[in-house]
């Protein structure tokens, strides 16, 4: 198994291009749609990563108490889903066949925890709009050929990186090995 590296920070104006490397995804091939979004993810993590921690960092000047509370919430429910996940058949059953739902569930129940504890505009605006953000370029940006590369290279498993391990943890893998294999079968005999 290959040691977890931090993919590097892409170039800003390869992570916002001119609207030529834009489009909007094709809403009735949900397969492809996927795997757009999640060689976006794995991709440009790094920086997604940077976009997140400046939102986490302007809404945690605005009100550190709420923001402590929705990371405190929504840390536990993701880490008991994905302990429940490994630990429950009936739940990791689930995870697999409906890994969206799954998703939704642990966003849903981070919500309805978050409401509890009266921190609801802060969980909007922290922890909501970064993942809005970040999925909308992961859905509009196109990909190129290096990013298809590295993503390939993650699944085949000689690189490994934290979106990988987050997105194996959900049960998001972008292509199973078999395929991988095909690609680079097809790129070597081209």
């Amino acid at each position: 198994m290959a040691k977890v590296e931090l993919t590097p920070l892409r170039p800003w104006d390869d992570f916002f291009p001119g609207s030529d490397r834009l489009a909007k995804p094709d809403v009735k091939d949900l397969a492809k749609w996927n795997n757009r979004v999640i060689s976006n993810l794995l991709y440009y993590q790094t920086n997604y990563l940077v976009l997140a921690v400046v939102v986490f960092l302007v809404v945690g000047f605005l009100n550190p108490l709420g923001m402590f509370t929705a990371m405190a919430v929504v840390s536990s429910v993701f880490l008991g889903s994905v302990w429940a996940g490994e630990n429950r058949a009936v739940i990791n059953n689930f995870k697999r066949q409906n890994p969206t739902a799954f998703v939704i569930a642990v966003m849903v129940a981070s919500y309805i925890l978050i409401s509890m504890l009266g921190s609801v505009m802060v969980f909007m605006t922290a922890i909501t709009l970064p993942l809005a953000l970040i999925f909308a370029h992961a859905s509009f940006r196109l990909r190129n050929m290096k990013n298809k590369l590295e993503n390939k290279i993650e699944g085949v498993g000689l690189k490994r990186s934290p979106m990988g391990i987050l997105l194996e943890a959900l049960g998001q893998q972008e292509e199973n090995f078999q395929k991988i294999q095909s690609f680079l079968e097809g790129k070597l005999k081209e």
